[in-house]
């Protein structure tokens, strides 16, 4: 049987989908809020930056085809506690990630529908979940077909908007000053993550080391057109609404369309938030299974990790947690807290741009010398400004990190569980 290959077109597609998710329903809005129309300089600025960390990554994967991503070469670099960390990174991050999702989701439901966004999200969650326990997952064409909804979304609402922009909009234009786009940023890192994808991804490229050093470029170009476009058009036509308006996307697309543009793009909006929690929640399992395999959880939540295994414990543990992280959210104002939307967006964003310092780390030191470890050295520093812009959320990859040492070393102490062969 013929082997099948990713030709570029497909390559391209899951580099997309791995980087390119439904938080950009939401973003331009959030860092408006912050940054006001300088929020287009953190935009800028995490795009440069993506430059170097894309190319580092499609390196790490061409060196080291199936190294088991980021925690994987945490490990090959610094050891079994490094990739527990790393480990322990992404999944603390996906409970929080996918209840963000849900909410963004929730948030265009509630403009469509009238529901409440809380309701929305919780309905969202429960079904995603509830595909996960059955066994249904979202099939990679689906996903494919996803991100090009996105695309096609987010170009329809530049292209139709755009004639409508005005200077105005973009004055004052940095009215909370270089803190305003530093917190943007921080928050923006949301849509920056995902590059890493491309280390699990090169072995599979026909044209190989050429084939998915040439997606990521292509990737890169699209994410910046896309990017700014959005970025640029929300400003210049929403002045400022831009950091009022909880649904941007549906306020430039009924700029161009009207009205019934609202239901059409509260119904994307659901399959996209959906495809993307969906897919989360099922990485999440596998890699709490794995994680438990490689002592760094509770060896109980190992079972079911191997192949064609359902790993329902660990699937049932992501769903308290997000449980927990969506009752909190509601709770929240009603106890004066600021757990809402952005703080969710920022705790994942500074869980995944660790990821992100670890990954470029790792780089520096595994890359043969000359350009490419140059390119790690040059992300890596990049990436660390860029993780410094999470301020105080810095916190919580400070905390996974001890709990996975702590837990690592807990289990350090008896016989790991019997793993099936992956």
């Amino acid at each position: 049987m013929t082997e099948h290959r990713l030709g570029a077109g497909q390559g391209t597609a899951l580099l997309l989908g791995a980087v390119l998710g439904p938080g950009m329903l939401v973003l331009p809005q959030l860092a408006a809020a912050a940054a006001g129309p300088a929020s287009v300089l953190a935009w800028a600025a995490l795009l440069v930056l993506s430059v170097p960390v894309a190319m580092t990554f499609a390196a790490l994967g061409v060196r080291y085809p199936g190294g088991g991503g980021v925690a994987g070469f945490a490990g090959l670099a610094f050891g079994r506690r490094a990739s527990a960390v790393v480990g322990w990174w992404f999944y603390g991050s996906v409970p929080v990630g996918v209840v963000a999702g849900a909410l963004v989701g929730g948030r265009y439901v509630e403009a469509a529908l009238g529901v409440d966004d809380a309701v929305a999200a919780a309905f969202l969650l429960a079904a995603a979940f509830a595909a996960n326990a059955a066994g249904l997952r979202t099939s990679g064409r689906l996903q494919a077909g996803l991100v090009v909804l996105l695309v096609a979304l987010l170009a329809v609402a530049v292209v139709t908007a755009a004639p409508h922009a005005e200077a105005a909009g973009f004055t004052p234009f940095a009215p909370n000053g270089a803190a305003g786009v530093a917190s943007a940023a921080g928050v923006l890192l949301f849509a920056f993550v995902g590059w890493e994808a491309a280390s699990h991804l090169s072995a599979e490229f026909a044209g190989g080391r050429r084939g998915l050093l040439r997606a990521t470029a292509v990737t890169l170009v699209v994410i910046s057109v896309l990017y700014l476009g959005v970025a640029v058009t929300t400003v210049g036509v929403l002045g400022e609404r831009a950091g009022a308006t909880a649904v941007p996307l549906t306020a430039l697309l009924e700029t161009g369309f009207g009205a019934a543009a609202r239901p059409v793009t509260g119904v994307v909006a659901v399959l996209l938030t959906f495809g993307a929690v969906n897919a989360y929640i099922a990485g999440a399992a596998r890699l709490g299974a794995a994680l438990a395999g490689d002592g760094a959880l509770p060896g109980w939540f190992a079972r079911g990790g191997g192949p064609g295994g359902e790993p329902l414990r660990s699937l049932g543990l992501v769903a308290v947690l997000s449980v927990v992280v969506l009752a909190a959210a509601v709770a929240a104002p009603m106890l004066g807290l600021a757990v809402d939307l952005d703080a969710l967006m920022r705790v994942t964003s500074a869980a995944l741009a660790a990821v992100t310092v670890a990954g470029t780390a790792a780089a520096a030191r595994l890359l043969p010398r000359g350009r490419w470890r140059a390119t790690a050295l040059a992300a890596g520093v990049l990436s660390c400004v860029a993780l410094a812009a999470c301020g105080a959320y810095l916190v919580v990859p400070a905390v996974l990190a001890l709990v996975a040492l702590a837990v690592t070393r807990a289990n350090a102490r008896r016989p790991l569980p019997r793993r099936s062969p992956r």
